[in-house]
């Protein structure tokens, strides 16, 4: 195999360089001298195979059948090379599995196997050792060719924002591997970048984070298709801007780019695939569906130009239907629970939840369960009933009425020393906390994981009890302000029928009503809270957009007292917010790992 002749210990140089600029002499980078990519001539003849499949975190021995499903594959259809995620391997995110000392080691031995085993060169994404950083193993791809791992590629911008935490376990590479290919055409130059090389977080709005620009030392070398193994988390709207930043580089390289993404869910990360080819002038010459495994060969036309791709972009409502269901049935299936329960109050948030169980699950491991108190509604339990017929799925009833008795009997001498007596938040907490034992009690006895429907408003106002409703061992909605959960209600029923639905799934009442806890009579949730519309927009711009509370103050037009109050109750909140279950990030910043706030702080606007 012919590198490019990179001098010892040459290091990517510090700064960015735009295409226009790409002068070595300029940017201190060292120019290949060896002879450049083809730049897709007429002549240019390669069948590429991409995989992108669901890759478990861990399984060692599933993911490494999963590389030999896909090579076989691809052997069977002629392909020269195959292209598999970011660290395929071992699974995406590892965290610190990392850090047990048989892990990398078994994730070698694997590799080494596997090398031996694949009939054609394969591009596998892995962990690896390597000696003289402070962190000991590289996010690597190996290239597996003739029996062997024949090189290596080491992740070179380690990402540290949001979600991402790379430089706690991965040493960065020093440079982009590049080597040559025997194709069908003959001889063609392959670049390699891993992930975040590519995109630099730009595919999250975080333009000129790095000092170090790979695309540009690809680009020196040049190539003649760049490929980029992929773990990239969904975020809502984030395949457009992915689309606009390959087109981007590959005019940049003067090659097609190939990115192949993992698609599946771990934990509260989604990846949605939707892995393609786009060619220099913005074309794409082939891709794979989002949000399922899949596999194809592509051919790569002469001339490279592709054709422009019409097909409309999925709305965000069906991005975040298909991320939520892939990901509760992700979990469900990785964690070993193949049935769930959650409570139905006749409101939008459980049914909603209910419906996107169904939709990932099936009717039949979905259980309903009723808990109405002395404040519930008729028209609640109707709702919650007519919920359950439209789905299909089994409604159970118990009311909290004796266990509420029971609470206020046995707290009452206590209390009576006080002078006071069980009333206000704390009555109406012990109803949701009823609620909470009861659902987790059935849990247990069913084997049946409760599901948290709580919705991102209430989380980050702390309009939830902890115990109560927050309880539950994963939480679908967690990252849907309730305005985006009505509207997906509302999606979800305009669209029943091609979701799989035989009726519109969401009772139109659940919709309509004014929402209510119903733990006091009468009660509404606009008398302890914003109208919806204003509090989400508020937290969207304060949450997701890190704005200052005195730039949403004049941009949403609200008071000044409107702003204090939702500052001290996001505060006061947090420590609410360390205790909630899991929650699938469909946002750029979603309550768990990818926004870490501080509870025992005094930094608080709204005082």
């Amino acid at each position: 195999m012919k590198e490019p002749r990179w001098p010892p210990g040459h290091r990517l140089a510090r700064t960015r360089v735009r295409p226009e600029a790409a002068n070595p002499a300029a940017s201190g980078r060292v120019p290949f001298s060896g002879p450049r990519g083809s730049g897709l001539l007429p002549s240019f003849a390669m069948r590429i195979a991409i995989a992108q499949f669901d890759v478990v975190v861990g399984d060692l021995a599933g993911n490494a059948d999963a590389v030999r499903s896909a090579a076989a594959t691809a052997t069977a259809e002629a392909a020269d090379l195959l292209v598999l995620p970011e660290l395929c391997l071992l699974g995406y995110p590892p965290r610190d599995l990392l850090l047990r000392e048989e892990v990398v080691p078994s994730c070698e031995r694997m590799l080494e196997t596997l090398a031996a085993e694949l009939p054609l060169p394969t591009l596998i994404g892995t962990p690896r050792r390597v000696a003289g950083g402070s962190r000991p193993i590289a996010n690597s791809i190996a290239l597996c060719r003739g029996g062997r791992v024949e090189a290596w590629h080491d992740k070179i911008l380690l990402p540290t924002y949001d979600v991402f935490d790379e430089a706690r376990w991965f040493e960065p590479g020093e440079r982009p591997l590049v080597f040559d290919l025997e194709t069908s055409g003959g001889v063609r130059r392959i670049g390699v970048l891993a992930c975040e090389d590519l995109w630099r977080a730009e595919d999250v709005g975080l333009d000129r984070r790095y000092d170090v620009d790979p695309v540009a030392a690809i680009a020196d070398v040049g190539c003649d298709v760049l490929v980029n193994p992929s773990a990239s988390p969904f975020v809502a709207g984030k395949s457009t801007r992915h689309r606009a930043i390959l087109a981007d580089v590959a005019a940049r390289v003067e090659a097609p780019v190939v990115m192949v993404n993992q698609v599946g869910a771990c934990d509260d990360l989604v990846f949605d695939g939707g892995s393609m080819i786009v060619s220099p002038g913005g074309g794409v010459l082939g891709k794979l569906e989002r949000f399922q495994p899949a596999q194809a060969t592509f051919d790569l036309d002469p001339g490279g130009a592709g054709v422009t791709d019409h097909a409309a972009e999925s709305s965000v409502h069906a991005d975040r239907f298909e991320a939520i269901k892939l990901a509760l049935a992700s979990y469900c299936r990785r964690t070993g629970h193949g049935s769930v329960l959650l409570g139905l109050s006749g409101g939008i948030d459980s049914a909603l939840v209910a419906a996107l169980a169904v939709a990932a699950l099936g009717p039949d491991a979905v259980l309903g369960v009723l808990l109405p108190s002395r404040y519930s509604s008729e028209g609640s339990r109707s709702d919650s009933r007519d919920l359950a017929a439209r789905l299909g799925i089994r409604a159970e009833e118990m009311s909290i009425e004796p266990m509420h008795a029971l609470v206020t009997t046995t707290l009452e001498p206590v209390l009576r020393v006080d002078g006071a007596g069980l009333e206000g938040l704390a009555d109406e907490n012990v109803q949701a906390r009823s609620r909470g034992l009861l659902l987790m009690a059935l849990s247990n006895a069913r084997g049946r994981m409760l599901l948290s429907t709580s919705n991102k408003s209430e989380l980050a106002v702390g309009y939830s009890t902890l115990y109560g409703d927050m309880c539950g061992g994963y939480a679908p909605i967690g990252d849907l302000y309730k305005t985006e959960v009505f509207e997906l209600s509302r999606w979800m029923n305009a669209s029943h029928r091609s979701l799989g639905f035989e009726t519109p799934p969401i009772p139109v009442a659940s919709i309509e009503k004014p929402p209510s806890a119903e733990l006091r009579p009468d009660q509404r949730d606009d008398e302890s809270l914003p109208d919806y519309e204003v509090l989400d927009a508020y937290l969207r711009g304060r949450i997701d957009e890190a704005r200052a509370p005195e730039s949403l103050r004049a941009m949403l037009g609200v008071d000044a007292d409107l702003v204090r109050r939702i500052e001290r109750l996001l505060a006061i909140s947090e420590f609410k917010r360390y205790q909630a279950t899991i929650i699938p990030k469909l946002s750029p910043r979603t309550f768990g790992r990818g926004r870490e706030m501080p509870v025992a702080a005094r930094w608080n606007p709204g005082d």
